[in-house]
């Protein structure tokens, strides 16, 4: 990508993409995720959508999840943002668990929700610290289940 202009590398994708068939799942996700890298994401939504649509799956099927998400966070629509992750970890688990996060919490911000976002922030964190995991995920839970004292 960083190799061409955004055109350029826009056609680039489309031209592999129409060496696959009409209803490729994997075709559909390469369009939006070059939409989406190269600054379309009204382009980059529909295209996801039909991706999920035409049943793509395993990691892609996440990372579509969280690319929809986002750009449908920076096209002004945090709350179908929000509701489509919200759900995504609901669903299912696997490697993509903390990027699926990591946007949720975006999301709940623009939303204003922000202790909620810190909270699902320092829940993915906490797994990866050196040491303190279990302090953070006990404070990541307290943020969410406790009034703010006000500090």
């Amino acid at each position: 990508m960083d190799e061409h202009e955004a055109a350029e590398f826009r056609a680039l994708i489309e031209g592999l993409a129409a060496e696959l068939p009409e209803d490729s799942a994997l075709a559909a996700f390469e369009r939006g995720c070059v939409y989406d890298s190269t600054g379309l994401p009204e382009r980059a939504v529909p295209e996801y959508r039909r991706a999920l649509e035409l049943g793509l799956t395993g990691v892609r099927r996440r990372r579509v999840i969280c690319q929809l998400a986002s750009s449908l966070r920076n096209l002004g629509r945090p709350e179908e943002s929000v509701e489509l992750l919200t759900a995504e970890l609901a669903r299912t688990s696997d490697v993509m668990d903390d990027a699926v996060r990591a946007t949720l919490a975006l999301a709940l911000t623009d939303v204003g929700r922000e202790r909620e976002a810190v909270s699902v922030a320092l829940t993915a964190l906490a797994p990866h610290l050196p040491r303190y995991q279990r302090s953070m995920a006990n404070y990541a839970r307290a943020l969410v289940e406790e009034p703010p004292t006000g500090r």
